[in-house]
């Protein structure tokens, strides 16, 4: 990567709410309003960093919260890793249920669900979650539907998933945990699967654009040649590389021919991660719009540098596996005036909003071009954003014309 004053250079995408397993406070709560929105102007694109057909503009704001910098939490896979966050089928959540008073907590057994999982977070900390975020194990691996925020040391929770993994309903491990724990990194759905969760809210859709990426990873595993920096041609995959035989959206993307491709355009960000996240920091980056063969697609807006930092490598990686679908191939490049628009347009469209007081809200705003997801912190005394995610185009990240941007 190389550092040029003003820009970025570099050579580098069943019902949703089911049965509550216990009592939980993650339910539509009007004592729980959204707060204003971020104003336009608040938010600055800068010049794109790109690699291959990805193009990432990262997006500077110049007063962060005070709040938010002395927030501190706990991300998915810190949690599962460390064993303080536990994930398992809804039928078995009865053994996570903490004892009070001596006795358990009454809990609902009504066996295991597609759409359902129980998690735990026994951190002393608060569990940040985001839409897209894997859990692989249990019966199905399974993708979050949307942002939240739990409480530390809570009791167990209803945690309203998707399906990404169609041809299995057979146990593999009791507890989830994160994709590629014995890697260097792990994986986010990528946009077009993450929209269908976020915005469409149904399975049906979800596994349509499972099976569609497991497909399009079908054929970068059986591509003759890696691409490299610099538009070179790296080594042949191997001879056997022609079919992965799986259903599983995240068993696909880890396997090890389809990471070298995701690498080949994910690594120049990522391998200099620190490099670049210290340029970042030191404009104030807290996020990026995120165009794919020209087209703006989606945004990821954090409270902090040090936020966007956390979630940098496995953002990157989904957003990488996004450049590869060929079906918006072009030579359009976005710009930034229309990332810049992307990020200003006010959010319109029907809105729906869900949370725990004192804790987080949680909204929703679907337009007809574009909607809008709004996670804000509710702590004592003060209210931020945690993370706000833009889709185009009502999720189905198609083409965001600069015509219905303005």
């Amino acid at each position: 990567m190389q550092w040029i004053p003003g820009a970025w250079m570099g050579t580098a995408g069943v019902a949703f709410l089911a049965c509550l397993v216990v009592p939980v406070a993650m339910v539509p709560n009007l004592e729980v309003q959204a707060g204003q929105r971020p104003n336009e102007g608040e938010y600055r694109v800068l010049e794109p960093l790109q690699s291959g057909a990805l193009s990432l503009f990262p997006v500077v704001r110049n007063d962060e919260p005070s709040a938010a910098k002395k927030w501190n939490y706990i991300t998915l896979d810190e949690g599962l890793r460390s064993g303080e966050v536990e994930v398992t089928e809804a039928g078995r959540a009865s053994g996570m249920v903490r004892p009070r008073h001596g006795q358990a907590l009454p809990i609902r057994q009504s066996g295991d669900r597609v759409n359902t999982l129980a998690l735990i977070n026994n951190s002393d900390k608060p569990l940040v979650l985001l839409a897209g975020e894997i859990v692989s194990g249990g019966k199905q691996d399974r993708v979050i539907g949307k942002d939240r925020i739990v409480p530390a040391r809570s009791d167990p929770i209803d945690l309203s998933v998707f399906c990404i993994e169609p041809g299995r309903w057979v146990g593999s491990s009791d507890k989830f945990g994160a994709v590629s724990e014995n890697k260097n990194f792990s994986f986010m759905v990528q946009p077009s699967v993450r929209s269908k969760a976020m915005v469409q809210k149904d399975q049906q859709q979800v596994w349509n654009s499972v099976n569609q990426s497991v497909e399009t990873a079908q054929v970068m595993a059986a591509s003759p040649a890696v691409p490299l920096e610099g538009g070179a041609i790296g080594e042949a995959l191997p001879s056997n590389s022609r079919g992965m035989n799986t259903t599983s959206y995240a068993k696909a993307m880890n396997d090890e021919r389809i990471v070298r491709q995701v690498d080949s355009v994910a690594e120049p960000l990522v391998r200099s991660s620190h490099e670049v996240l210290q340029k970042l920091r030191e404009q104030h980056a807290v996020g990026v719009v995120v165009a794919v063969h020209g087209e703006i697609i989606w945004a990821d807006i954090f409270a902090t540098p040090e936020m966007l930092a956390a979630y940098w490598t496995k953002l990157v990686r989904s957003y990488a596996a996004e450049s590869f679908d060929n079906i918006r191939a072009g030579t359009v490049k976005a710009s930034v005036v229309e990332a810049q628009k992307f990020v200003d347009r006010p959010s319109h469209g029907e809105e729906t909003s869900e949370g725990e007081t004192g804790l987080y809200n949680y909204s929703e705003v679907r337009g007809q071009t574009m909607s809008s997801f709004y996670l804000q912190v509710l702590l004592p005394g003060t209210k931020f954003y945690a993370h706000i995610s833009r889709v185009a185009e009502e999720g189905t990240v198609g083409k965001l014309s600069p015509a219905l941007i303005r």
